[in-house]
């Protein structure tokens, strides 16, 4: 049986208004047994392509190989966009020694009410995969429940978009007591979260199924599946 940890903390800071939430990277990055076109960073991995659609949209030049020069790219867009990582799986462990959110067990997940909490600037979470099974959405509905909370349904087209109310919690008294502060309108926070279609190359199929990427395709036979993702990726990023 593989433990399976996640290599990374959560990367937040003090103005951060966005989250990108998934679940876990590919065991080799707890292993440390990256490949050359890694970056030991968050969604570093060759294989997933989340910094190939930001480097897309905002024209960035980054460099994807294993440096020091690659990480500190990201962590400057990041910084300069507002912008936080904090997958929701912190360790699980594994049979097979592989990148699939199927073949998670045992699985432990992170606070991330709490971290809500912690950097009330927060206002959207954006899950790197939908509600399957595994997925970060999944695990937050999971968690939301931990704390008496729901999402509530905004808009039902891909990428779906949710919300929920947040008050501030006090943590030594968590999940069952919501502490208000001053009147229930100034420390209500609405939290949206959005599906995005998974950057790895799983959700391939599934996005040659969606009617709008049908219709694109129709419309101009070079269209593929990472113009898809670039088209849905640039309206939150």
């Amino acid at each position: 049986m593989f433990f399976h940890e996640h290599p990374y903390k959560p990367f937040i800071f003090e103005d951060t208004e966005k989250l990108i939430v998934g679940t876990l990277p590919p065991p080799r990055f707890s292993t440390g047994e990256l490949i050359k076109q890694d970056v030991d960073f968050c969604y570093g991995s060759y294989y997933n392509s989340l910094w190939l659609y930001l480097n897309m949209i905002h024209h960035l030049d980054l460099e994807f190989e294993n440096t020091n020069k690659a990480i500190e790219q990201r962590k400057n867009f990041l910084h300069k966009h507002k912008i936080g990582v904090c997958d929701i799986v912190d360790s699980c462990t594994r049979v097979k020694i592989d990148a699939s959110d199927l073949g998670m067990q045992n699985i432990q997940l992170r606070d991330l009410i709490g971290y809500l909490n912690k950097y009330p600037k927060v206002h959207t979470l954006l899950f790197t995969g939908g509600n399957s099974k595994n997925g970060p959405e999944y695990f937050f509905r999971k968690h939301l429940k931990e704390y008496e909370l729901k999402l509530e349904l905004v808009s039902n087209e891909i990428p779906r978009v949710h919300q929920f109310e947040l008050y501030h919690t006090k943590p030594d008294e968590a999940p069952h007591f919501k502490e208000i502060i001053g009147s229930v309108k100034n420390d209500k926070r609405i939290i949206k979260t959005v599906s995005l279609t998974s950057p790895s190359g799983s959700a391939n199929r599934a996005i040659g199924s969606n009617p709008l990427y049908k219709q694109r395709k129709q419309e101009n036979s070079k269209y593929n599946t990472f113009d898809f993702r670039v088209e849905q990726y640039s309206q939150w990023f």
